[in-house]
């Protein structure tokens, strides 16, 4: 192990029906998938879909970062 780490960072879209929270769980869930070492997010934009004068869907895009393995 190094005494220093490396972090990459990736944009995720997440959504949902219910909330903005849900739709960032979403997404980290979704990356959790296949990308290792998940250390944390930033919300840069939130927006959302209306249909019907309600809010139908929220979007949120992420910056997440994980570690560099062996870094």
């Amino acid at each position: 192990m190094s005494d220093h780490h490396v972090y990459k960072k990736v944009e995720l879209v997440g959504s949902s029906k219910t909330s903005i929270e849900d739709a960032i769980n979403n997404a980290l869930a979704e990356a959790a998938k296949s990308l290792k070492n998940l250390e944390w997010f930033e919300v840069t934009e939130t927006r959302g879909h209306i249909a019907n004068g309600a809010v139908a869907h929220y979007q949120v895009t992420l910056k997440v970062g994980f570690r560099i393995a062996n870094s």
